[in-house]
C-alpha cells in the first residue's frame, strides 16, 4: 500500500480526489494540501475527509504525517516550484502535464529526482487506453511493416461544448496536442527530429489565442506524421484522441481513442486494413485501471515493486513531449518554419 498525499484541490484537484483516487485500491490518502481555505473545506463537506488529514501548506504536511508519493493538481505555472518542493522532502511524485513550463525547469526537476532517488512521473492519461496500447504493440511487432505515414485529426467546436479557457495562451498546442504528441512517441515508440507547423485564430472565435493548427512532425526513424487540430472545427466531433491513420509498407492501422463527453461514452476502436482487402475491426483488451487512474496505478506498482513498466511516462522521457509541445510553437512563431527538437532541447 502506497501512502499518498494530494497537492492541489481546485476543480480538476476535485475531480482527482472524488473520481480518480479512491479507484486504485493500493493507494492510502493520509493527506490533502491547498493554501486555498474553501478549496480544503469543500473536500471536508462534499467528501467527508477528516480535518485532521487536511493542511494549508506543503511542509507542514510533510511535517504531520509519513507519505511516500505526493499527487500534484496544480494549475501548470504551480507544477515547477511544487514539484521541486516535493522531491525536496522525500517523496516520489506524479504530477498533471507539462509538468514545467520550459525545458531548463523540466530538466533540473529530473535531475533532483535522480539525486533524491525518487521516481517522477507525468500523468500523461492518454496512454492508458486500449487502441493506443494495441496499436503500439502492432507497429512494434511490425505488423504490417515500417511506418510510412501518419495521419491525426482532432476535431471539437470549443464554444458549444462548454469550454472555458478562453484566455489560455497556446490553448491547441500546449493543452491538448501535447496529449497526441505524446502518443505519437509512446505508439512509434520514437522521438520527433523536427517540426513544421502553423497555427491561427479564425474570425469570430471567442479565442484569445490560436485554437487551430496545422503541423508536419518528422521522427528520428524517418516516420512523417501530419496533424490536423481544431478546437473551432465545425465538422463531427473526433474522440479525445483524434482520428488516426498509420499507413505502413503492407497495410493500414487505424484507430480512435477516449469516446466519452458529457456523460456518454464509446469504447476505444482499432480496425486493420491489409494492403487491397477490407477493412477488419479488432476487439481490443479492457484495461484494469485506464485513463488517469492508470496513471496513479502505474507509480504505485514501481514504488511498490521498483519495476519500470514499459511505456511509462518518467519526466525523464516525458521531456521530449514537452519539447515537441514547444518546438511546435516555435515554428508556428516562425511561420511555418522548420524547428530541430534539438534547438529547443538545448
Amino acid at each position: 500500500m502506497v501512502k499518498a498525499i494530494q497537492v492541489g484541490l481546485g476543480h480538476w484537484g476535485f475531480s482527482w480526489t472524488k473520481d480518480v483516487i479512491p479507484k486504485v485500491p493500493n493507494i492510502h490518502m493520509v493527506g490533502y494540501v491547498d493554501s486555498n481555505p474553501e478549496a480544503t473545506k469543500r473536500v471536508q463537506s462534499e467528501l467527508g475527509i477528516e480535518e485532521k488529514r487536511l493542511f494549508n501548506g506543503l511542509d507542514e504536511a510533510a511535517q504531520a504525517i509519513e507519505a511516500d508519493l505526493a499527487i500534484c493538481t496544480l494549475r501548470t505555472e504551480a507544477h515547477y516550484p511544487v514539484v521541486k518542493r516535493c522531491l525536496e522532502l522525500g517523496f516520489n511524485v506524479l504530477v498533471e502535464k507539462p509538468f514545467a513550463s520550459t525545458i531548463a525547469q523540466a530538466k533540473e526537476l529530473v535531475a533532483l529526482a535522480k539525486q533524491q532517488g525518487r521516481v517522477l512521473m507525468v500523468s500523461q492519461n492518454y496512454r492508458f487506453q486500449p487502441a493506443p496500447i494495441a496499436a503500439a504493440e502492432l507497429i512494434g511487432a511490425q505488423k504490417f511493416g515500417p511506418v510510412n505515414l501518419v495521419s491525426i485529426e482532432f476535431r471539437r467546436h470549443a464554444p458549444s461544448q462548454g469550454y472555458r479557457y478562453w484566455d489560455m495562451p497556446d490553448p491547441l498546442l500546449a493543452d491538448m496536442s501535447i496529449h497526441h504528441f505524446d502518443l505519437m512517441r509512446m505508439v512509434l515508440n520514437d522521438n520527433a527530429k523536427r517540426v513544421s507547423c502553423r497555427t491561427w485564430n479564425p474570425v469570430g472565435s471567442p479565442f484569445g489565442h490560436h485554437p487551430i493548427g496545422v503541423a508536419t512532425i518528422e521522427f528520428e526513424r524517418g516516420t512523417i506524421v501530419s496533424y490536423r487540430g481544431s478546437w473551432m472545427s465545425s465538422g463531427p466531433a473526433t474522440p479525445w484522441a483524434g482520428e488516426w491513420t498509420m499507413d505502413c509498407s503492407e497495410g493500414e492501422i487505424i484507430w480512435t481513442s477516449r469516446d466519452n463527453f458529457m456523460g456518454q461514452s464509446r469504447p476505444d476502436r482499432l480496425s486493420l486494413r491489409e494492403r487491397d482487402k477490407e477493412l477488419e475491426p479488432v476487439e481490443l483488451a479492457p484495461i484494469e485501471l485506464p485513463d488517469r487512474t492508470g496513471t496513479l496505478g502505474a507509480i504505485a506498482k514501481v514504488i511498490e515493486t521498483g519495476s519500470i513498466p514499459a511505456r511509462f511516462s518518467s519526466g525523464e522521457d516525458n521531456i521530449h513531449s514537452l519539447a515537441l509541445v514547444q518546438a511546435t510553437i516555435l515554428s508556428a512563431s516562425r511561420s511555418g518554419e522548420w524547428v530541430e527538437i534539438e534547438e529547443v532541447m538545448q
